[in-house]
Parts: structure tokens; sequence; C-alpha cells
């Protein structure tokens, strides 16, 4: 399947960012994202296995390490702790790592707790309006709650911790322990879950699955962890996680363990729960569309081309009067979830 090689980067509007500072996601920062730029060394990152990662840990001239990496705990503990300054007494930062691929062209940052050794990663990026907007409709709509934070042009994201989906599927699909049947039924919400809030390129190294011992077996909960293809793609199919090749046996195994009418239920059972979040946020969710729906996140090839595919999948001409994607996000939500059984209808001006 197709997918564009290089997604366009969109930068903030002025009404988006209006929209972050109303919802506290904008406050000032120690440093940007340029000051991370100025490394003087690199070198390759390799896993556990010996494995190149294809991130690279970057070293700075001592005197730019040591105010970046004071830089880089003020921004933590204002991620984690709302600015409480005191968690930096025993938290440093011990390495920054640098990513070429990806639109974003990130930098992970790891700290370290010194009382036990614990730790945690952020992410310093480029401020990709597409992202912004993914990261957004995640927190209002997804069962998860996202952490991040925008200064002009960078952007800080919070670890969504996790197995890599192709990890997952190459290392502990065939354990004897897994329960497929509800890592089936938790693939199909995902794939629900993204075509309803339209968030595409759910590749399998694109999202992780959070694994929960519960008290006679496992639960799974599958996350995207890639922001930027949000209502950018002009194919449906785009949309839909089950549609790419990496996620084949992820498909295969809902084949064969799930029947019809039961994934039918596992895919209303999640428009029913998206619809609660949605009525529970819908004044914030209105506020981030009507941003969406005066800003430009992809091509006027796309839209049209996503405009005809979704009016013939919901057989609805009304599709046909969408101008852009933020008019898509919100027309498909609509179409999408008051078809879900036991709910009452979403009027159009709530969304």
């Amino acid at each position: 399947m197709y997918i564009s090689k290089k997604k366009l980067f969109y930068t903030i509007s002025g009404r988006l960012r209006k929209y972050l500072h109303h919802y506290d996601r904008e406050t000032k920062l120690a440093l940007r994202y340029e000051d991370l730029l100025h490394y003087s060394d690199a070198y390759p990152y390799f896993d556990k296995k010996g494995k190149d990662t294809l991130w690279e840990s970057v070293i700075y001239d001592q005197h730019a390490q040591e105010e970046l990496k004071t830089g880089l705990a003020q921004i933590y503990a204002l991620l984690k702790t709302d600015g409480d300054m005191s968690v930096m007494e025993h938290v440093f930062v011990s390495r920054i790592d640098y990513c070429t691929f990806g639109n974003s062209s990130p930098f992970r940052i790891q700290v370290v707790n010194e009382l036990n050794d614990n730790y945690d990663y952020f992410y310093v990026k480029r401020a990709d309006a597409s992202r912004v907007y993914g990261l957004e409709l995640e927190h209002i709509l997804s069962p998860s709650r996202i952490n991040y934070l925008v200064d002009g042009d960078t952007l800080i994201e919070e670890h969504i911790a996790g197995i890599p989906g192709d990890v997952f599927i190459k290392e502990y699909l065939e354990r004897p322990s897994s329960n497929k049947v509800r890592i089936a039924k938790e693939f199909v919400k995902f794939n629900e879950r993204c075509f309803m809030r339209l968030l595409g390129d759910m590749r399998s190294y694109n999202y992780v699955i959070d694994v929960t011992p519960d008290f006679e077996d496992e639960q799974y909960r599958v996350r995207p962890i890639d922001f930027d293809q949000q209502s950018y793609e002009g194919r449906k199919r785009m949309y839909l996680p089950q549609f790419f090749k990496e996620n084949n046996q992820m498909v295969e195994l809902v084949q064969q363990l799930l029947k019809p009418e039961t994934i039918k239920q596992y895919q209303n059972e999640e428009r029913t729960l998206m619809f609660r979040r949605l009525r529970a946020a819908r004044y914030r969710l209105k506020d981030l569309v009507d941003c969406m729906r005066q800003d430009t996140v992809s091509t006027p090839e796309k839209i049209e081309e996503l405009r005809l595919e979704l009016a013939a999948h919901h057989r609805s001409e009304e599709f046909m009067a969408c101008r852009n994607m933020g008019d898509l996000v919100r027309l498909h939500l609509k179409t999408v979830i008051t078809r879900a059984p036991g709910e009452g209808k979403l009027r159009l001006g709530h969304v």
C-alpha cells in the first residue's frame, strides 16, 4: 500500500496556538529544539542485542552539555510535576539520542533518578501542526491521556511506554502465556479507533502494546506513538491498520479467533465508548475541530480523494461539501459515532 514518503510539514497556526494556550499545552521552556542541533559528535546507538536502532547518541562540548542537561532537567520537571524543581535534586540527564529518520527528527532524552537508578524518557521535536492535532485527538477520544508541551516551534512529548508492535508480533505473540483472543480483540478496537479519528500510517512500528498482568491473565492495550499522519493521506485504507502488511499476523489472528458478529460487537463497543468520551469533552473537541477546520494539514488532492472515498463508504453526499480535513474529521466522527447502538444522536453543532 502506497504512503507518502515525506509528509509535508505544517506550522502551528495562530488559532491553534490560542487553543494550546487555553488548555495549558503551551508554556515557556528552558531551551528550544534548535539548541540541541549543535552537537559535536555522534555514534550509533545499539540495543541490548547489538542491533542498530537507527538512533545516534550525540555529544556536545563540555560547557554546552552542562547547560543543555540543566535545561532538559527543568523541562522534565515541568512535564512531570508542573514545574516543581525539587525533583532536580536527584534527577539528571544521562543520554541524548537523535533520530534522523521520520518527519519530526526527534531527540530522545534519557533521565535517571540517582536514588534508585530508575530511568525515564521524553522527546524534543519540531512542532508540526498535524502531530499536535493527532496528540490532542488521542488525548480526548482514546482511553489514554497524553502529556505534551509546546513552545514556539518546539514540541515536548512524554514517553509512551509499551512493547513496540513489530517486536511484540515477532517475540511475544506466540508465547504460551499470551492470550491471543484478548490480543485480537484489542487490535479490532485499535483499528476502529484509528479509523474513527482518521489517524493514518499505523504500521507495526508506529504503535506499542501495553501489557498489564491481571489476576488470572494478561490485559492488552494498543497505543499509537506516531501522530504525524493525522488526517493527511487521501486513501481511506491509510486509516485502517488492518491493511498494512506489517500487521498481517495480527489480522490473521483476528480472522482465526473472532467470528464476524464478535468483531462487529467489539467495533460497536469502541464506538459507544468514544461517544461517551466525546460527550464528556465535547466543548474541548469542538474548539479543536474548529481550529482544524480553519487550518491546512493536507494537500487539495488528498482532501478531494478522501472526500470521495468517505462519501462512498458512508453513502452520504454530505461529505462532498467538506472543504478541508477538519470538515472531514468532524463529519466522519459525527456519522460513525451516531450509529453506535444504544446511544443518542449527537447534534452536529456540538462538534
